[in-house]
């Protein structure tokens, strides 16, 4: 079943043969927390269509998940019923001081203009050794040489070093970064299409049809094919998305 949701562009939605790539790509991170949140409180602060709040679900004991979007909270409460859900500002989080035990935020910092006022509001309501979970496209890959990000949407974009000395600014401890990246079946795809991302913004661009063989390749795209990993700068610098993990003292 597809999304009943508009497309943007933005919104990653499941069941889109064109999009799934970049479905996967967000899925794959989720599926990576899913153990993390096992049995517990999960909070996430911008839950888009919410497939990744109702895979959460399943292992979590409850999951809030919070967007500012009227339709889209109306979308999510209507299609995952094992999921609550609110209309929320992600800087003023409607719930109480130290009341959940994991903040999950994927692929929605960048969209934010009060980043440093958003990680204080999840350490509020995270309980003490509570964890959050914040993924983020990286700057360096995905506005090459800019300051300011090539998408119109997002307000600021971070490196590696950034993201992590925002939510140590924050007042977490235990901050650890980890870089997402292609693994050998899509390092093979982007051989073959001469950039598998470039490919699909170069279509999406120019509107112009889909050639067959990229879209069975598109179309066949498994969060297996992703791999997420801990290295050292050169690695996390050269990685797609980045996910930071860290603690409440």
């Amino acid at each position: 079943m597809t999304s009943s949701l508009p497309l943007t562009g933005e919104r990653t939605v499941p069941g889109i043969s064109h999009e799934n790539y970049w479905f996967r790509r967000h899925e794959v991170v989720y599926a990576a927390i899913a153990a993390d949140c096992s049995g517990v409180a999960v909070l996430e602060a911008g839950c888009g269509e919410g497939y990744g709040a109702d895979l959460l679900a399943g292992a979590a004991r409850s999951v809030l998940a919070l967007d500012y979007d009227a339709t889209t909270v109306a979308h999510v409460r209507a299609r995952y019923p094992r999921v609550d859900v609110a209309r929320a500002n992600l800087v003023a989080l409607p719930v109480p001081d130290g009341s959940v035990d994991v903040v999950v935020s994927l692929q929605v910092i960048e969209h934010l203009w009060e980043q440093e006022r958003f990680l204080r509001e999840c350490r509020r309501v995270l309980r003490p050794g509570g964890r959050l979970m914040v993924s983020t496209p990286n700057r360096i890959t995905f506005s090459p040489g800019r300051d300011t990000p090539l998408n119109p949407f997002h307000t600021r974009e971070l490196d590696p070093r950034e993201l992590a000395g925002l939510v140590d600014d924050a007042g977490f401890g235990r901050v650890v970064v980890q870089g997402l990246h292609h693994g050998p079946r899509l390092r093979e795809l982007d051989a073959r299409h001469g950039g598998l991302i470039e490919a699909q913004t170069r279509l999406a661009l120019s509107g112009e049809p889909w050639p067959q063989a990229l879209a069975g390749d598109v179309a066949g795209v498994r969060c297996s094919d992703f791999v997420l990993r801990t290295g050292d700068h050169t690695d996390l610098d050269a990685s797609l998305d980045l996910l930071v993990t860290a603690t409440r003292p």
